[in-house]
């Protein structure tokens, strides 16, 4: 999590705390950690990489040669944090840094020994939004075993196939930047979380790089989006973005269902979040996977058992099977919400597909930078991005017809493709202003000539690539 400044009524609890909570307390839990307030000083980069042969890169790795590469990773020195997702799939998340080249710089270090403990084993880091290699012959494999994904997995397979694939076979860049000033404003918090869904559906169709050839998201270019979106009917959805940010959130959070309660109130709720490696101190045994139970349902059958045992009364028998609800319990139910944006104190932009090569993600990062923390630039992208989005309509993201748009077409949707070129010509004027190098401006300029200019994306020329292996032109 970012450090930042805090003007919001502090937590009279820690999100840690594994004492048991009202519903009150974890009203007030919420609304005192989502957004930090403060000067934006700071910003971090979350890289999730597939793990490929590099004699054999179409064909899937061994669980013991991708065991094998994630113990050599973890062996290093890095500066970054080193974790593992479900499938295998390797990410380094930044330390908070002061300034873009920091950030940069570090996770360059870092990746370079990663990728020479790799080369060693005849492995190489892959940079997509969708690992192309399952289909319906070869379907997503979870290579972590342990009672938190035991209970996602069975959780998620409620709502279809979408949640293997998102555990198993996808990848990402995230940015997190400083949730802003307490006071209104272009660096304010209210405006930076608006900004950040609004601008959202451009950074999906610009950096789209998850192309797929066949399944329910066939030609898609950001079909990682789709995945995400199936989900389930309210986790991957952005709250509602008319009303106080804090107060929005909460409601969200709260009126989610629980995807899974952990088997024992004690010990550490284990890693930050679901992707993140498996704690040996996470509690024993299998976890409990309710239905249709939101976290504020658990809340109050815990409190209306509480009233009914104090009065001789039976318990109400939605949720009341289960013990009351804890500060932990919160905590770990705040990291199984996906939306596109995760306010965790400082702003999780969680859209952007990995991208190609192997510095393709500096651009993403140098982007967002620039569009948040520059104010010419943040008003630019607000204005661009908020007439589009108000074309649209005012369905939640990501299922409004902006951001389906986004996910299927990329730039090749003409108003995405006009306001991602207003975006990134705002993006590069901002950059000297804040100090990038100049490698850094270029590697934006030519990502900007390359693809927005010419309404094209990633995802484009990796379907292209397909095509001339296999002879077809399955890409729409």
């Amino acid at each position: 999590m970012l450090p930042q400044d805090s003007s919001a009524p502090p937590a009279s609890r820690s999100p840690g705390d594994s004492s048991t909570i009202t519903e009150a307390t974890a009203e007030e839990l919420v609304h005192g950690i989502c957004f930090k307030t403060g000067p934006p000083r700071t910003l971090g980069a979350e890289l999730e990489w597939l793990v490929l042969d590099a004699e054999r890169p179409g064909e899937p790795l061994p669980p013991e040669r991708l065991t094998a590469a994630h113990d050599a990773a973890r062996a290093l020195p890095l500066n970054s944090r080193f974790s593992i997702e479900p499938g295998g799939q390797l990410e380094l998340s930044s330390a908070p840094a002061a300034s873009l080249s920091a950030c940069l710089d570090g996770l360059r270090a870092d990746l370079a020994a990663v990728r020479g403990a790799l080369r060693s084993q005849g492995l190489v880091l892959h940079g997509t939004g969708l690992d192309r290699r399952l289909d319906r012959r070869c379907p997503p494999r979870r290579l972590l075993s342990s009672p938190r994904y035991d209970a996602m997995e069975t959780y998620l397979d409620r709502f279809g196939p979408a949640g293997r694939a998102m555990m198993c076979s996808t990848a990402s860049v995230q940015v997190c930047v400083d949730a802003g000033y307490e006071e209104p404003g272009p660096l304010g918090y209210g405006r930076r979380w608006r900004l950040a869904h609004l601008l959202g559906a451009v950074f999906v169709a610009a950096f789209a790089n998850s192309p797929a050839r066949e399944g329910p998201y066939a030609g898609w270019r950001c079909a990682r989006q789709g995945i995400w979106g199936d989900l389930d009917s309210r986790r991957a959805l952005a709250p509602a973005l008319d009303a106080d940010p804090r107060t929005a959130w909460t409601r969200h959070a709260l009126d989610t269902e629980v995807m899974c309660v952990r088997s024992s109130p004690e010990g550490p709720a284990g890693p930050s979040d679901p992707g993140g490696p498996s704690s040996p101190a996470d509690p024993a045994g299998p976890w409990s996977v309710p239905r249709g139970l939101t976290f504020r349902d658990w809340l109050r059958a815990a409190g209306s058992a509480g009233d009914a045992a104090s009065a001789g009364r039976p318990a109400p028998a939605r949720g009341a099977a289960l013990r009351p609800p804890t500060a932990e319990d919160l905590q770990y139910h705040l990291t199984t919400l996906f939306p596109p944006v995760r306010p965790r104190g400082h702003l999780e932009l969680r859209m952007i597909d990995a991208q190609p090569g192997d510095d393709g993600w500096l651009v993403p990062v140098a982007v967002v930078h620039a569009l948040f923390d520059d104010p010419e630039a943040a008003g630019t992208g607000y204005r661009v991005a908020k007439a589009l989005a108000d074309a649209y309509g005012p369905r939640h993201a990501p299922c409004n017809p902006l951001w389906q748009s986004a996910a299927r077409h990329g730039l090749a949707d003409p108003d995405l493709r006009a306001a991602a070129a207003t975006c990134f010509r705002a993006a590069a004027e901002a950059l000297p202003r804040l100090g990038a190098s100049r490698p850094v401006q270029d590697a934006v300029g030519a990502f900007t000539e390359r693809f927005v200019l010419r309404g094209r994306c990633p995802a484009d020329e990796a379907a292209e690539r397909d095509d001339q292996l296999t002879g077809t032109g399955a890409h729409r």
